[in-house]
């Protein structure tokens, strides 16, 4: 091989660029992935409330039941009106019910909040986070910035864990292969290398056609 060739070659080597994906670009992918999980996760209501702690719904209920106690005497006696009941020109019935709608509308965000908190510590459990650290953040938050904690942990949280397609046992979502039977939980298109459906015909992002996906 002449020099001429020998200096072509190693040009040729020096310009190919070594490619690394972006950080953004593996945060958005890892996102994704985790989005088309829990797409898989089936959504029911009632499911999601029975994860609220059944001690925090009775403390809350409790506590709703002595506030309307508390408020409706303190306004029937008018300890805090100069012995009138409030609002002036009601009889103390009529009194007594706008107390009770304004502890009412009072306490309705409140619970719905305390449930939230109590929501994303079980729900952060059961999915392997850290349960603690995800609830002191959407609590710290809430101050300034109101709801974004929870909107935070709803966007990022793991999905559930599931059972293996092949044998049955429950693997983590990050698991890319079953440890019990070393089934590919994680099936990709064999020419674009992106994550496809267990029973996916064609690739749904080149094309690509793909085994004959299992009945």
């Amino acid at each position: 091989m002449s020099d001429q060739e020998k200096n072509a070659n190693r040009i040729e080597v020096t310009n190919v660029p070594d490619y690394q994906q972006p950080v953004s670009e593996r945060f958005t992918e890892k996102l994704r992935l985790i989005r088309f999980r829990m797409n898989r996760e089936p959504f029911r209501f009632t499911d999601q409330v029975r994860l609220i702690p059944r001690w925090l719904v009775i403390s809350v209920s409790i506590l709703f039941v002595l506030a309307q106690a508390i408020a409706i005497t303190v306004n029937w006696t008018g300890a805090a009106n100069n012995g009138e009941s409030w609002p002036s020109g009601y009889t103390q019935i009529q009194g007594a019910l706008v107390m009770a709608g304004i502890v009412t509308g009072i306490a309705i965000p409140i619970a719905c909040l305390l449930f939230l908190i109590g929501y994303v510590n079980a729900d952060a459990k059961r999915r392997g986070m850290h349960s603690t650290l995800w609830t002191l953040l959407v609590i710290i938050l809430l101050p300034a910035y109101l709801a974004v904690g929870f909107i935070i942990y709803f966007l990022v949280r793991e999905p559930l864990p599931y059972n293996c397609p092949q044998c049955g046992s429950l693997v983590s979502a990050r698991f890319n292969y079953c440890p019990d039977c070393k089934h590919n939980l994680r099936p990709s298109c064999p020419q674009c290398r992106r994550e496809v459906g267990d029973h996916d015909h064609y690739c749904a992002h080149c094309g690509y056609e793909l085994a004959a996906a299992p009945v």
